[in-house]
Formats: C-alpha cells, sequence, structure tokens
C-alpha cells in the first residue's frame, strides 16, 4: 500500500513533478491546502527541510514531505548554497540572478559547482528521514536555454552532453538532476521498508 505525503509548498505543480518520480503504488504526494510562511533560517539545507516538513506536519498534521535545494559555486562559498533564490538581494527575477552570478564569476577560473536537493520525509517526530541528490557541475560564460528555472541556463553538469547547459537538457534533466536522483534514493529505501 502506498504511503501518502503531504508536500510542504503551496505550488501543486511541484506536487506533480514528485508524483511523476514516484511510482503511485509506493509513494503517492499530495499538495497541502494552502502555502504557510516558513522562516528558513536554519544553516544547511537538512535544516530549512526539517523547517519547512515541522511546520506543515505541525498546522495540517500526517506525514510530510518537504525540500530544501539550491546551488553551491566553490568560488562564492558563502553567497549561494541554501541562499540560492536570496541571492542578489530581494526584487530579482531568476534571470537577472543567474546573470549576477556570471557576471561574479567574470574573472574567476574555478567555476566548479553543484545543485543539491535535501527531501525531509516527516513522518512524526520520531521518524524522520533525509535524502541528498546532487548534480555536479561548473558554470558557463553565458546565459542559454529556454526550459529549467533558476540557474539551469547557466550550469553545465559534468555529466551531460558537451558543453550544453540544464536548461538545453530537459529530458536529461527529469532523470538526472539532483531531486531525481534524491527521489530515487527515498524511493529505494521506502520500497524495502
Amino acid at each position: 500500500m502506498a504511503k501518502e505525503f503531504l508536500l510542504a509548498t503551496g505550488n501543486p505543480h511541484k506536487a506533480e513533478e514528485f508524483n511523476e518520480l514516484f511510482p503511485a503504488e509506493v509513494l503517492k504526494i499530495k499538495s497541502a491546502p494552502e502555502k504557510i510562511e516558513v522562516v528558513e533560517d536554519g544553516k544547511t539545507f537538512n535544516d530549512n527541510a526539517l523547517l519547512k516538513a515541522k511546520a506543515y506536519h505541525d498546522k495540517f498534521g500526517g506525514p510530510v514531505l518537504a525540500d530544501d535545494s539550491g546551488l553551491v559555486v566553490n568560488a562564492l562559498p558563502e553567497e549561494l548554497g541554501i541562499y540560492s533564490a536570496r541571492f542578489g538581494g530581494d526584487g530579482l527575477s531568476d534571470k537577472e540572478r543567474a546573470l549576477l552570478l556570471l557576471e561574479k564569476l567574470k574573472e574567476t577560473e574555478d567555476r566548479s559547482a553543484y545543485f543539491v536537493c535535501v527531501l525531509c520525509f516527516y513522518i512524526n517526530e520520531n521518524e524522520i528521514y533525509f535524502f541528498e541528490g546532487r548534480v555536479e557541475g561548473n558554470i558557463g560564460t553565458e546565459y542559454v536555454g529556454e526550459t529549467g528555472f533558476g540557474y539551469d541556463p547557466v550550469f553545465i553538469p559534468t555529466d551531460g552532453k558537451d558543453e550544453l547547459t540544464m536548461a538545453q537538457l530537459p529530458e536529461w534533466k527529469n532523470i538526472h538532476s539532483h531531486r531525481a536522483v534524491a527521489s530515487r534514493y527515498a524511493l529505494d529505501f521506502f520500497q524495502q521498508s
């Protein structure tokens, strides 16, 4: 019998995305009835995923799935990571953030980076499971690609094709993204439990 989890977001498309990653007979992910504001003041991706999961569990009850993800750029160790969505300050679009990243790395040789996604499955206060997925790569020198979002148009995955950005590799991303990798680890765990 499938385990059901409420997704700690108000975005129904994200629930659909997870349901494409998990077989319905193992895990079912449903959208929360409403989005709640959670202060993400943790020091790690795990901390922030747990803060979201616990907040949704406290409000709606039952098992919750929360995720936290971001881009870690080795040349800018304190600027992105858990702050990826806030990089450059409030009011910037995804594209403006990506262009700012290109500008900051203009004179930098080390362009290595990785996307990370942490999934937190919060069943109750005694049963909390974390799964992490990563995609290694480099930051390109220009903004390229029409699909994806966030930093996808500037991120060139190491295991991708040629020098294409994540935004040029939608089929590849569906299988190899940081979220897909973390989801596979979670699926393996829940299929065995």
